[in-house]
């Protein structure tokens, strides 16, 4: 097929007008979250929605340079926008400015630039330049651990600086090896990480414990439907376990009940070991490392939480756990939020008429919690209309993913899908409380230029790949 073929006519309109609609309503709500008497004009340049006007006027050009630049340099230079992005990554540790903690921004004159924004367009073009090498072999450990490789690069740079919300964000790209065949299993293993972790935090560790070994011989006897044989684990186990009790509490005094639990599973697991082997019975293996790996993780969970998370981070994670209730100090900014969300109703106060939005009762309301200014001043049907465009675009985007003929374009899409949904995710449900402040801005709406464009640059990389789609792509 010939390579010169209109891009502009061939482009997909509905998410251009998307995308438009989008950045115009951001605007107006950063207008409206930061408005100042003083400084009407919604194009004063000393005022931050000034400054998004300039910002917005930068993504457009930006949008078109990148549908002007061929295809072929989006998969041919794909590893080498990626290691700037990593190389800048690193060097923003060193040299960055620090904004509250968080070593994240390079400042340029005026400007400050934050590169982890950057960092993931270059992370989804990495990931799909590998795997369209290596079509269909997801299967394979040999190409999983470094398509992992690649995601977590930047993620440890950036949870390095320490930018938690980001960190996240790169970790949404493993949606895309799901689909693009890696074991379900692996998928699943990281959504009960995710389980376990919070169960870890409710819950005694012990108890957790022996409610994991109890579903542990359920599935044993539900796979092999052996009554005898669970029963014999069991009894191993218990016979094990009590003994290493009975040692622990009358001589030595200082192993503690979940290591006992620990070593109680390894030597049961080398009593069955040969079982095992004679057998062949690889899914009794496979729930006995599930088993083993939970208690372990599980154990583990404390000194991660304790030690690599910060007290602010920790303490926001409580009070959505509802251990903690401090409407004044480090929960303010959610029990600002609801507040200023219910406050809005169903049809909202009115443009310009937000009470918790005009006294400036939430902290980064033009960024991170410029969604409480559209449930305040638009109400429920403002909030609905809002969560609706995203999901319109995301299911859009899908659907211009999976029409793409080239591996490279259609593994891209879904990075473009995977993060957009991961922000619009967490920063409409950290602003209703049903996931941990950890400060994410919601994509073409919220302050700021490295995040707008950012989101201009992998969003219409993809719509210039889709445009080409029936070029022949390597």
């Amino acid at each position: 097929m010939p390579r010169n073929v209109n891009i502009w006519y061939r482009i997909d309109k509905v998410t251009v007008f998307l995308f438009l609609l989008m950045m115009i309503v951001g605007w107006f709500n950063i207008y409206a979250a930061v408005y100042n008497e003083e400084h009407k004009d919604i194009l004063d340049f000393s005022q931050r929605y000034g400054k998004q006007f300039i910002w917005v006027i930068a993504a457009i050009v930006l949008a078109v340079l990148v549908v002007i630049i061929d295809t072929r340099f989006y998969l041919f230079f794909a590893w080498g926008v990626y290691a700037v992005l990593v190389i800048l990554l690193i060097l923003v540790l060193f040299f960055g400015k620090e904004v509250n903690g968080a070593r994240s921004w390079f400042q340029i004159g005026p400007l400050t630039i934050q590169p982890s924004e950057f960092a993931k367009f270059a992370t989804a073009l990495a990931l799909a330049g590998y795997l369209n090498n290596h079509k269909g072999e997801l299967t394979r450990l040999r190409v999983i651990l470094p398509a992992a490789a690649i995601i977590f690069l930047p993620a440890l740079l950036t949870a390095k600086q320490p930018d938690m919300g980001s960190t996240v964000v790169f970790f949404s790209f493993f949606i895309v090896l799901f689909r693009e065949g890696m074991s379900p299993y692996i998928f699943v293993s990281g959504l009960l990480m995710i389980i376990l972790f919070f169960l870890t935090l409710l819950m005694d560790n012990l108890l957790l414990g022996l409610i994991l070994v109890a579903l542990a011989f359920f599935l044993t006897w539900f796979v092999t439907r052996k009554t005898k044989l669970s029963f014999t684990g069991l009894g191993i186990i218990l016979l094990i376990g009590g003994s290493l009790f009975a040692l622990d509490h009358f001589v030595l005094r200082s192993i503690g009940n979940e290591y006992i639990l620990i070593i109680t599973l390894i030597l049961a697991g080398l009593a069955f070991a040969y079982y095992i082997y004679q057998k062949k019975a690889m899914s009794i293996l496979v729930i006995y490392l599930f088993l083993l790996g939970s208690i372990i993780y599980i154990n583990s969970v404390d000194f991660a939480f304790n030690n690599l998370l910060k007290p602010h981070q920790r303490e926001r994670v409580e009070i959505m756990l509802g251990f903690k209730s401090d409407p004044h100090g480090t929960g303010y900014n959610l029990n600002q939020s609801l507040i200023s969300i219910g406050s809005g109703g169903f049809g909202g106060k009115g443009y310009l008429q937000g009470t918790q939005t005009k006294f400036k009762f939430v902290p980064a309301q033009s960024t991170d919690f410029i969604f409480c200014t559209v449930g305040e001043e638009w109400g429920f049907v403002g909030s609905f209309v809002t969560v609706g465009l995203y999901l319109f675009l995301l299911l859009r985007l899908i659907k211009l993913a999976e029409r793409q003929r080239s591996v490279f374009s259609r593994i891209y899409g879904y990075g473009v899908v995977s993060v957009l949904f991961t922000h619009f995710f967490i920063n409409i449900g950290m602003t209703i409380g049903i996931v941990p402040v950890i400060g994410i801005p919601l994509p073409f709406f919220s302050y700021g230029g490295s995040s707008l464009w950012g989101f201009t640059i992998l969003l219409f990389i993809f719509l210039r790949l889709d445009a080409s789609r029936t070029e022949y792509l390597i």
